[in-house]
């Protein structure tokens, strides 16, 4: 196999790889960044091309399937912070300048919470509460529990969604 010039490779379908970004993500800069990190992701496996005439396509498949993962990155960085800070912010001590009937009901609130945690199902509750009362880190949670980073992750997730839809069923808007 010839050798491989990536900066004719890059001057010669970044555009294109952008465009198809850019109709995934809806971002130019995103689309940008995902085009960086599929000439990343080529360069790194550029050993496993068997047909060069298909540098094009190859190209293509990896920056789409970098642009989808790049959007599921970024629907958990936007979901997980917002609900993940508000539950944080329930479960600590640190009581800024309240007034009585506010700290009544972020107490009430709390029992309520509390009751709901123990409606999720076994797995969900352990990591939710260790996470939450505890203050636990993803990789604190999983060696706790003997379990992977991703499966504390997914069952995080897993857990907050199951809580949301627990919590909307109990008290309904």
């Amino acid at each position: 196999m010839a050798k491989i010039d990536f900066d004719e490779l890059y001057r010669l379908h970044s555009k294109r790889l952008t465009q198809i970004a850019y109709k995934i993500t809806k971002d130019r800069q995103l689309a940008e960044d995902v085009v960086q990190e599929t000439f990343i992701k080529a360069f790194k496996k550029v050993d496993t091309i068997v047909d060069e005439q298909k540098i094009a396509s190859w190209l293509s498949a990896i920056a789409v399937r970098t642009a989808i993962d790049c959007l599921r990155a970024e629907k958990r960085k936007r979901w997980l912070p917002s609900d993940q800070s508000i539950m944080e912010k329930i479960y600590s001590d640190d009581c800024y300048e309240q007034s009585i009937e506010k700290e009544v009901e972020m107490l009430l609130f709390k029992e309520q919470l509390q009751h709901l945690l123990y409606l999720l199902s076994k797995e969900y509750q352990q990591v939710l509460v260790l996470k939450l009362q505890y203050g636990l880190k993803e990789n604190e949670i999983a060696s706790r529990l003997n379990l992977k980073s991703g499966t504390v992750k997914t069952r995080l997730h897993r857990a907050r969604k199951q809580l949301k839809k627990v919590m909307s069923e109990k008290y309904p808007a």
